[in-house]
């Protein structure tokens, strides 16, 4: 029998073994998902959201246990996975609250005695998560999409199939239909027959730009809807007029949020030459200081790396961008001892060239890189392969604004705060980090049929 691992990163015990759900486990689920939506798209949008909001209330009844497993199984610091469930059930609730006037019948004036556009379901949903959020990143994409009438299959990142697991189960609690939500223990091996079901209607996932393509290639042979959530090389502009003490400790914080492990995390910091070395040096300090230990210990600042693996391949990215010339200020040690972590680490001197310019380093890594004026600095930040958030720091708002409005090449810039995922504001990316886009009301109507109604 196929087993996948869950393994805690903190010391690299195996927690728990689970079976690989059977070929005709998975038919089973699928034929029971279509069973569900013939139902669950006739309900009224008010029924609905009694469900919805349901499902929010089981969450927070259970988010200490939920927020514990995460932990375990990925390595998030505690705290950080209790916000993490707390963001999920308000989502819920923006859905439950909202997603009557989102979805409502709009009357558009032609020739016709009356036409309108409808939003209606499209089916079952194949959802394909990482683990990095193993819950937001799941409850983000189910929520707009019950709301709208569909259901969700899940196939999870393996190494958290505990909390794939959970999320069903408190689906189950909540009193949701069986078919509403289902999870799949599955390998990326199976994906494709997954995606390839003539039953599965449509595509969310969230990975790297690599998986994505893979998915976004079957899913286009088979002309089914996809919205792609990849990766992010996030360039943080500060100006000369910048308060350094806001910026460094924002860039900061925003690196080492989930322990680095976010597509839309602070990675590259550009500041242009009067301030470079003040930033700089306030930014090494901050890493410096920042702990790595036990993610149940609320004292820690980051946890481990969910994987080993993960940790060795930063760290390849770190060594190969030295090698070419970039300067180690701090960190870049693998410490002893048990555990997949990695020290808060700052690169400066990097250039063209060096992974730590071009590619996504996911985890505690923070690259501090000088442009001579504000103009090279927009060239430095838009210079990137990846396009999913930015964010720049001045004290003059209006001009800020202007440059991340106009200037900056990426789905979410934010002005003096780091860019962080809102279930009011639509999120994604441009370039290799993805299209189509989650949350708000663009989020729910990415999975519907947008339907004209013409009466003559």
């Amino acid at each position: 029998m196929q087993l996948l691992q869950s393994i805690n990163p903190t010391n690299g015990k195996l927690l728990k073994t689970y079976p690989i759900t059977s070929e005709k486990k998975v038919a089973s689920n699928i034929q029971l998902a279509e069973t569900t939506f013939e139902e669950w798209r006739h309900r009224s949008l008010k029924e609905r959201a009694a469900v919805l909001k349901k499902i929010a209330v089981a969450l927070r009844k259970s988010k200490t246990k939920l927020a514990s497993l995460a932990s375990l199984e990925m390595g998030k610091p505690y705290l950080q996975s209790v916000a993490e469930v707390d963001k999920c059930a308000n989502t819920l609730d923006f859905y439950a609250n909202n997603g009557a006037s989102f979805l409502a019948d709009e009357i558009v004036k032609t020739e016709a005695s009356k036409s309108y556009i409808s939003y209606q379901p499209l089916g079952i949903i194949l959802a394909i998560m990482p683990w990095n959020f193993p819950y937001w990143q799941v409850f983000r994409a189910m929520a707009p999409a019950l709301m709208a009438g569909n259901v969700l299959l899940l196939k999870h990142a393996s190494n958290v199939s505990g909390c794939a697991l959970a999320i069903e189960a408190i689906l189950l609690e909540s009193g949701a239909p069986a078919g509403l939500f289902q999870t799949l223990l599955l390998p990326s091996s199976q994906v494709e027959r997954l995606i390839a079901h003539p039953s599965v209607a449509a595509v969310t996932f969230t990975g790297s730009t690599e998986a994505g393509r893979k998915v976004a290639s079957i899913a286009g042979a088979h002309i089914k809807k996809q919205v792609l959530e990849l990766g992010g090389n996030d360039a943080y502009i500060i100006l000369e007029d910048a308060d350094l003490d806001l910026a460094a400790t924002t860039c900061v914080n925003g690196r080492l949020i989930n322990s680095g492990q976010s597509c839309v995390a602070a990675k590259r910091f550009i500041a242009v030459k009067p301030v470079f070395k003040a930033f700089a040096n306030k930014v090494t300090a901050l890493m410096s200081a920042a702990t790595y230990g036990d993610p149940m210990d609320t004292h820690s600042t980051i946890g481990p790396m969910a994987r080993m693996d993960l940790r060795d391949q930063l760290h390849e990215q770190v060594m190969q961008s030295i090698a070419k010339g970039a300067k180690l200020v701090c960190g870049g040690l693998i410490p002893e001892g048990e555990g997949a972590f990695y020290p808060p680490t700052v690169l400066t001197n990097v250039k063209k060239g060096m992974p730590a310019y071009h590619e996504e380093l996911f985890g505690p890594v923070a690259v501090i890189i000088e442009a001579k004026d504000e103009t090279d600095a927009i060239h430095i930040a838009n210079d990137s392969d990846f396009g999913l958030g930015a964010g720049i720091f001045s004290k003059n708002k209006k001009r800020a604004e202007a440059i991340a409005a106009k200037e900056l090449q990426a789905g979410n810039c934010f002005v003096n705060s780091f860019v962080h995922s809102n279930p009011h504001l639509p999120f994604g990316g441009v370039k290799q980090s993805g299209y189509g886009r989650e949350l708000s009301v663009f989020g729910i109507r990415e999975f519907v049929n947008i339907k004209t109604v013409f009466i003559q």
